[in-house]
């Protein structure tokens, strides 16, 4: 652990507040420090009211707010006067607690001040740090590791034994660092949960946690606790087997999930531990990791065993909770298989990445507690308490509708240009992940949110097609949604013209490659999280072929009968197909601007009167056939398949 203080950095900060930014993003930055919106932090302010009187102030941590790119808006002012008063009650609800925070900050707009404010607040130092080290969790979370931590740090920390965050902690801490503290005095170490440095000054503060935190990571060093020798067999992985567990996880949720595959050596050799069931069924490195890992991981794959196990630890614990609550939903959020690696389950791809960074964290520790005496986690009791904290079931019930693709996966070919990507974009929208396949490149570049992956993939190639759909569920689980959008509008030419390649070309990627995808992805779409859904991306050509594109018109034509047969077979898996038939979309790669003028002035029209040659009068744009793509996915076509749906402003001939 090494200080990351850079004097030229800290003088270009403008004051206390701009220091304790720089400062906290520092400890944010580092994940054995920090991870996902844990730690906090505050510094105490003295500054003029709206009287001109000045009143001290403790500017700590919002919610909402994560270290590692907190800004000063993300720290909340609240009168020091209070939050001391606050502290001499004998009890507090956590939720009256919250309301005497929001009522007593200065700043409206703030966001709500860390539940650990009052803490903070009773602590006698300008600068205060909070993190959730790992070494130090590996070192308290074992039989002996209150007496370790004491002859490691002797007097330079004070010791609080284990208490649940919020009022009654700040309490504990109100009443017993007085007694602990002296002039030796650096830091604060909080059995099972993490520890704090302070100081008069911001450097002074972190540079305190670096120094402890690097004597804790030393100790395991020298007590041959802190090396991992991984050791692995590699296991194939059957993609399949992949998507129906994400089928059964996502019915228990009650809600589609996505399921991120991870298999490393560090995560396989974990998983393939002998005595993994005993050191993973203990409880979570710290409380505040139950709110995304849940209690414990699932070892293996039998869900239905794991949700009556959960559903007896609630009912073993609810009776003693504080205030009374109701069951969540007993999917698990980490699996651990010796073949399949560590899954990480989360509502999107982003909850799935922080149940994975968490764990992944909550292996070293459990392995270097282990390697140092033995792992030891806190009561299921105390780990259930945090889980059901009236805080947190209260925000569960103010939660808003869920975005309508959230935990779902598309599929989507000749994703890098046109309908393609504005589809790409549409879903993502909508908040599903998705995979690109598109023969450009630039495909894996083309967003930049991880819900996004792009496969760069020629759809003719069989076997590229097998490795993209493999690559899907082990990104995200399984597949719900495909869109089939690829394909060639060759140069037109009379049928006695027509050469057996041109022809051939056309037929293996407008309709081949569709029929390959089609087969392959049938295994997935039958265990996707809610219902399977294909959308073809036709022509207006099928039902009103024109002159000169007779390899176009029959590839399309015989794709939408394909379709038409796949909605009868496929709707006892429940999986529905239609197809759409856009005309005139000229944001497309083969519109460019020479060709467009080239048509108008066929038809003796403006570039812009000729986008708008239908009935309607109105341009069809990729946005616009993206849009309905997504419609077609959505619950209100759940009862359509088979359907043929023109998107051209209306065309005559199609009429």
């Amino acid at each position: 652990m090494k200080s990351q203080w850079n004097p030229t950095e800290a003088a270009a900060c403008e004051n206390e507040l701009s220091l304790r930014v720089y400062t906290s993003r520092l400890l944010g930055s580092d994940p054995t420090l920090v991870l996902h919106g844990g730690g906090n932090t505050s510094v105490k302010i003295v500054e003029p009211d709206l009287f001109g009187e000045d009143q001290q102030i403790l500017y700590v941590k919002g919610s909402g707010w994560d270290l590692a790119s907190i800004e000063a808006p993300g720290f909340t002012p609240v009168r020091m006067d209070h939050l001391l008063r606050l502290a001499q009650l004998e009890s507090l609800s956590d939720s009256e607690m919250v309301n005497q925070l929001k009522t007593h900050q200065t700043l409206a707009s703030a966001p709500t001040p860390s539940v650990e404010a009052i803490l903070h607040a009773v602590l006698p130092y300008k600068y205060v740090d909070h993190t959730h080290a790992d070494a130090i969790i590996t070192l308290t979370n074992t039989p002996q590791g209150e007496q370790r931590i004491r002859e490691l740090y002797q007097q330079r920390v004070v010791v609080i034994p284990y208490v649940m965050p919020g009022f009654d902690l700040a309490r504990t801490v109100a009443e017993q660092f007085s007694q602990q503290a002296n002039d030796q005095t650096l830091g604060m170490v909080l059995m099972n949960h993490g520890i704090f440095s302070f100081g008069d000054d911001a450097r002074q503060s972190y540079e305190r946690m670096i120094q402890l935190v690097d004597e804790a990571e030393q100790y395991l060093q020298k007590n041959s606790a802190w090396e991992i020798s991984p050791q692995v067999q590699q296991r194939e992985v059957q993609p399949q087997r992949l998507a129906r567990l994400r089928k059964e996880i996502s019915d228990v949720a009650g809600t589609p999930v996505i399921m991120q595959s991870h298999r490393t050596e560090q995560e396989l050799s974990f998983c393939q531990r002998t005595d993994l069931e005993q050191i993973a069924s203990l409880g979570p490195a710290t409380p505040d990791h139950v709110l995304r890992t849940k209690q414990l991981p699932m070892i293996g794959c039998e869900v239905i065993d794991y949700v009556g196990r959960y559903q007896r630890y609630f009912e073993q614990h609810a009776p003693l909770a504080r205030t009374p609550v109701e069951m969540l939903d007993p999917a698990p959020r980490v699996v651990l298989d010796p073949s399949l690696g560590m899954l990480s389950i989360g509502k999107n791809s982003a909850q799935a990445s922080m149940v994975a960074d968490i764990y992944r964290h909550t292996m070293k520790i459990i392995q270097r507690a282990e390697l140092l005496d033995q792992w030891q986690a806190l009561s299921s009791q105390e780990i259930f308490d945090v889980e059901y904290w009236e805080l947190e079931q209260a925000k569960l019930r103010k939660a808003g509708s869920a975005p309508a693709f959230q935990g779902e996966v598309a599929l989507i070919t000749g994703a890098a240009s046109g309908i393609g990507k504005a589809c790409a974009d549409s879903m993502l929208q909508r908040g599903a992940a998705v995979v690109g396949l598109d023969r450009n490149p630039a495909i894996s570049q083309l967003f930049p949110e991880q819900a996004f992956l792009g496969i760069q993939c020629d759809v003719t190639d069989t076997l590229a097609l097998q490795q993209a759909l493999s690559d899907t569920c082990l990104k995200f689980g399984g597949l719900d949604m495909l869109v089939l959008n690829a394909g060639i509008f060759p140069s037109g030419c009379d049928v006695a013209e027509l050469e057996d390649a041109s022809w051939r070309q056309v037929m293996q990627i407008n309709l081949d490659a569709n029929l390959a995808l089609l087969r392959e992805s049938h295994p997935y779409l039958k265990s996707a999280a809610r219902q399977g859904r294909v959308v073809v991306i036709g022509s207006k050509n099928v039902p009103a072929p024109g002159q000169g594109a007779a390899a176009y018109s029959a590839s399309k034509a015989a794709l939408n009968q394909l379709a038409r047969i796949i909605a009868m077979e496929w709707a006892r898996d429940n999986i529905r197909i239609n197809s759409l038939h856009p005309d005139a979309v000229f944001d497309t790669g083969i519109w460019t601007p020479q060709v467009l003028e080239t048509r108008a002035k066929h038809y003796d029209l403006s570039v812009e009167a000729y986008k708008k040659r239908n009935l309607l009068g109105c341009e069809i744009t990729s946005h616009d056939v993206a849009e309905l793509i997504a419609e077609l996915c959505d619950l209100r076509f759940s009862k359509t398949t088979g359907a043929q749906i023109p998107i051209d402003g209306g065309n005559d001939r199609v009429i």
